[in-house]
């Protein structure tokens, strides 16, 4: 299977058991790329939820085959997307996900149903 990426979005959605979680299946995680960026976002919110940092990062790598650092271009592709995803509400995470998926030229997954609205260069999939 190709790569694909996931957002901060669809990994809670698998650690927490959430609806659309079965929608990652064991095929596909094992050709998921996330984002540094992501992998923070998710790494804070199991800290927020109480558990430690160790088990929190542990957790949140758990999932994913692959984290991809934030680099110089994948922080100008984020800021490229400003305008156009202004009108939905994103996130410097969430454009992080979605400058991920355009370098490595994937499609990403998301938990996000606003992101159904976005017209960008990389294929969408919302899991719930």
């Amino acid at each position: 299977m190709n790569r694909v990426v996931l957002d901060a979005s669809a990994l809670l959605a698998i650690l927490n058991r959430e609806p659309g979680a079965d929608r990652l299946t064991p095929e596909l995680l094992s050709a998921a790329a996330t984002s540094t960026v992501n992998l923070a976002e998710v790494q804070g919110k199991l800290v927020d939820r109480g558990l430690s940092p160790d088990d929190a990062w542990e957790a949140t790598l758990s999932p994913i085959r692959e984290a991809v650092a934030f680099t110089s271009e994948h922080a100008r592709l984020a800021g490229d997307l400003v305008a156009q995803t202004r009108p939905v509400g994103l996130s410097l995470g969430d454009r992080a996900c979605l400058a991920l998926g355009l370098a490595l030229k994937v499609p990403v997954y998301t938990a996000d149903k606003s992101w159904k609205r976005l017209k960008v260069s990389v294929r969408i999939h919302v899991i719930r």
